[in-house]
């Protein structure tokens, strides 16, 4: 590996990690419509405002997000929309799992 792709992969590998939480996941798909202050997430995933602010910090820190203050308010959205993209392709692997799943136990039942 040549130290650029090392670098790429490190680069990749932090974007990832901070999609990797279902609260983080849940907050990318909301603020996709609209942008949301950290009062609203949280009250939204049923988690106090200082995780929250924890997990958006996390998704700024990786450039997912962006925030915008209006008075003593700050507001939260998607800084790059195309994330969504990848989490349809990770809805595709779920669906193709489900379906392998499904016709393995299909397959089993058939040879009882």
């Amino acid at each position: 590996m040549t130290e650029d792709e090392k670098n790429r992969s490190e680069a990749r590998a932090k974007i990832l990690k901070a999609l990797a939480h279902p609260s983080r996941i849940f907050i990318v798909e909301k603020i996709r419509v609209k942008p949301y202050c950290v009062c609203e997430l949280a009250e939204m995933i049923k988690i106090d405002q200082s995780t929250t602010s924890k997990h958006l910090s996390i998704l700024k820190n990786a450039g997912i997000i962006e925030d915008r203050k209006e008075g003593t308010t700050v507001y939260y959205s998607l800084r790059c929309k195309c994330i969504m993209d990848f989490i349809g392709c990770i809805e595709n692997v779920i669906r193709m799992n489900l379906e392998r799943d499904f016709w393995f136990l299909k397959g089993a039942d058939n040879n009882e």
